[in-house]
């Protein structure tokens, strides 16, 4: 078939896109941005690119159009398929039909932590010789690749709530059909396409309604959102998961072995079952993990397995990736962009550090608020207290937001300042920075870079 692509350099197309040619299909793409790294894994496999919208980048004897959620009415490339009469469909729409199904399906849902939760299953499946399909916006390190067909009939997906397309307002989720699905938390996000958080709810209440009866849902305890979404109805299994203080009355739970949480026991039904000693910290990261173990378990992998993989997980790029080389000042790229997840990831940092440098060290938070949900101010009210766990933040000031950074700077309990200018902060980063700090750039987007830059100005220490 011969598909073309619109919006192909978004990390869910370009990833479709790699599927889609492995599964033999001749395929093209357009996007207004064609740029590394997903332009060039798209061109290593084979897949031709064209920048802009024109619909002269779509060719004649197209069967089929797959437009990305990006994309809206008044796009001269969507105009053109409108006008005549192009069958098109939606991303998550021919990943369900063309790929997933038949299937065992793993979808991991939540406003936090999909990328790494999913990237810990997919990885523990490899791990115990299943070798999954998988689907993450992200790079698993482990795989160095965001999406393959794999194997067997399991296929592990990031299972994301925003919209599907212009033209299908329900969250992609729904198309998937899964079998087992993890949901992290939710939180109120996205304020570009839902009103309030009852409207995401609903969403996901969408997604239960399509798990079958021999499925499973794992979760945290006391999410109480989640908790809303079940009695809204709920017909498969659920499994709950909570660290154990003593009260906890879950099957699951875990038992923190450090204080960094490099370390960590999982119980069930109050006994130990398996003991993960691996290169993350932070209790988000415990907590995932314990979800993709339960998970996993579902799927077949005894808890023991599950441990042995995570001491071998590499993490996913751009997550608390540390990219300073063997510099004694370490830089790291973040993608936190929420404040719940800023917060957790910061905190998950400072034990890190403590345990690592017990003779001290900053901890520096640099932060780019650019999503839509930030840019419209609905978080601006919790991004002062996101960064509690910093020892300085270096706020920057995108040049399309609606509202002064200042007034969240001046009610940080920390040192804060807000720049405006990326030239400027970079020298103020580096004219305070000393052996044995670590700075965490977070943003959702490139940051123009800013990671690796500092990472060069800062290699001379070591």
């Amino acid at each position: 078939m011969r598909l073309h692509i619109l919006g192909i350099c978004g990390t869910f197309m370009g990833s479709l896109a790699q599927l889609a040619k492995a599964l033999g299909h001749d395929v093209s793409g357009s996007d207004a941005g064609v740029y590394p790294p997903m332009s060039d894994q798209l061109l290593a496999a084979g897949i031709e690119l064209t920048e802009g919208f024109a619909p002269e980048g779509i060719p004649t004897d197209v069967d089929l159009v797959i437009i990305g959620n990006a994309m809206s009415r008044g796009n001269p490339s969507v105009e053109y398929v409108l006008d005549r009469g192009i069958p098109y469909t939606s991303g998550p729409q021919w990943l369900g039909e063309f790929v997933l199904r038949g299937r065992w399906v793993a979808a991991v849902a939540g406003t936090h932590g999909k990328t790494t939760t999913a990237s810990m299953l997919a990885w523990i499946l490899e791990y115990a010789g299943m070798k999954p399909g998988y689907l993450i916006g992200g790079v698993p390190q482990n795989f160095s690749v965001s999406a393959r067909l794999g194997e067997s009939p399991f296929f592990v997906i990031e299972a994301d709530e925003y919209d599907t397309a212009f033209f299908d307002k329900r969250s992609k989720f729904v198309h998937y059909q899964p079998r087992t699905v993890i949901m992290n938390n939710l939180e109120y996000d996205h304020a570009d396409i839902f009103p309030d958080l009852a409207a995401i709810e609903r969403q996901f209440h969408h997604l239960v309604r399509t798990i079958p009866a021999s499925g499973q849902i794992v979760l945290p305890a006391g999410e109480e959102a989640l908790e809303r979404v079940l009695k809204q109805g709920c017909w498969t299994p659920v499994q709950r998961i909570e660290q154990n203080l003593g009260t906890s009355a879950c099957e699951w739970q875990w038992r923190l072995d450090s204080d960094d949480a490099s370390r960590f026991s999982v119980m069930y039904q109050g006994e130990d079952t398996a003991h993960v000693n691996w290169s993350l910290s932070g209790l988000h990261n415990v907590r995932n993990a314990v979800a993709a173990m339960v998970a996993a378990r579902h799927m077949g992998v005894t808890p023991i397995v599950s441990a042995e993989a995570l001491g071998q997980f590499q993490s996913v790029k751009r997550r608390m990736e540390c990219v300073s080389g063997d510099s004694s000042i370490r830089v790291y790229d973040d993608f936190a962009h929420h404040p719940t997840a800023i917060a957790t990831t910061l905190a998950g940092a400072k034990a890190q550090q403590s345990t690592k440098q017990p003779n001290g060290g900053r901890l520096f938070a640099i932060l780019e608020p650019r999503s839509n949900t930030m840019k419209l101010g609905h978080h601006k009210d919790q991004l002062a207290g996101s960064v509690a766990s910093a020892d300085k933040a270096f706020w920057f000031q995108p040049a399309d937001m609606g509202w002064s950074l200042a007034e969240v700077a001046e009610r940080c309990d920390i040192p804060a300042q807000v720049y405006s200018d990326l030239d400027e902060l970079v020298t103020a980063v580096v004219a305070d920075a000393r052996p044995g700090d670590w700075i965490v750039c977070m943003s959702n987007g490139s940051f123009q870079g800013l990671s690796k830059r500092l990472a060069a100005l800062v290699g001379e220490y070591k």
